[in-house]
């Protein structure tokens, strides 16, 4: 296993992150996967086994039970606090009035602590926004994480889904009252969805932010069980759940192109699809969740794929974004500066 710097911080997290969105069994997650306390901890030795010392969830995962599940797994092995690394998301809706969603000080303060009470924790090495709240202002919403730092319950802050001027507009307000800052985003990227790369990627290796892939098979479209024609197996997360939204073209494509060096290596085209995300400059760790112990076995794996320079560049080349303004303006600009 590798670890990595989180953000600017002191703290290492393995480059593989072992998520927990398969774990419950409630409401519309049962779609994504429903393994119940025993699976659980199956999971949770394996991944430990292998070297993982990182693990995600969410406050909204199955209901909060997600992290109940995940908190009785680390009493059922033992698992010493600080060689774990524990993050959690606050954002989504737990309850049907008007102040159970957003980030709110009112939310952010009620879900922190009843994530520590379904997890059986004292404190959350990464707490993270879970999204954009747009009725909420952003330093009340800064001001309540940063209290929760203060206050011992969180160790560190993260950001998810946002767009590259929120985060920014995030940082400078921290920055400007000394604040606990965000220190990664998670994100979802893909080799067949490198949208992130416009403005978000940019941002993150100028501000030192870690990026924490979500979804990196899209969904298990790039698991190589799926095919333009005949589609993908039943039972699949993607065949019952369509998400998130991928260019099919593209990602047949970008399949295409990962079959023969899979073959070559000897392993899954899923396993190529993460290792490329582990070959990325921002990518500090890739966010992996499994049905089976078969599947994050080959997970897990994906850490000890080295890609060669020649493969890289192929699957670079067919997963390129189409050129866009003002990216192609700066590209043009910059071969001007340099002398080309």
């Amino acid at each position: 296993m590798r670890y990595h710097q989180l953000g600017r911080t002191g703290l290492h997290v393995s480059a593989i992150c072992l998520g927990t969105m398969t774990w419950g069994g409630k409401g519309f997650w049962e779609v994504i996967g429903k393994l119940d306390d025993g699976s659980a901890v199956d999971q949770l030795r394996l991944a430990i086994e292998a070297g993982v010392n990182f693990i995600d969830t969410a406050n909204i995962y199955h209901e909060g039970l997600s992290e109940e599940i995940l908190g009785r797994a680390l009493k059922e092995l033992a698992v010493p606090r600080d060689e774990v690394v524990i993050a959690t998301k606050v954002r989504g809706r737990t309850g049907k009035g008007p102040n159970a969603v957003g980030l709110s000080r009112a939310h952010i303060m009620a879900q922190a602590e009843a994530s520590l009470r379904r997890m059986q924790l004292d404190f959350i090495d990464l707490y993270q926004i879970h999204g954009f709240d747009p009725l909420t202002p952003v330093d009340e919403t800064l001001r309540a994480l940063d209290d929760l730092v203060h206050q011992g319950k969180v160790r560190y802050l993260g950001v998810s889904n946002h767009a590259a001027w929120q985060i920014m507009k995030a940082l400078g307000i921290s920055q400007q009252h000394a604040w606990a800052r965000f220190e990664s985003v998670q994100a979802y990227y893909t080799i067949a969805g490198r949208d992130l790369e416009r403005e978000v990627v940019p941002l993150c290796l100028d501000q030192q932010l870690s990026v924490l892939v979500w979804s990196p098979l899209a969904g298990g479209l790039l698991s190589g069980k799926f095919s333009r024609d005949a589609g993908g197996p039943q039972q699949a997360r993607r065949s019952q759940f369509d998400f998130p939204p991928v260019d099919r073209e593209r990602a047949f494509a970008c399949v295409d192109a990962m079959r023969p060096i899979a073959e070559a290596h000897g392993c899954s085209v899923a396993r190529v699809a993460q290792a490329w995300l582990l070959h990325q400059p921002a990518v500090t760790s890739i966010i992996v969740g499994a049905r089976t112990e078969e599947q994050l076995k080959d997970n897990l794996a994906a850490v000890e794929l080295e890609l060669s320079p020649e493969e890289l560049q192929a699957l670079a080349e067919v997963s390129a974004l189409p050129p866009e303004y003002p990216g192609w303006m700066l590209a043009w600009q910059g071969r001007d500066r340099s002398g080309e």
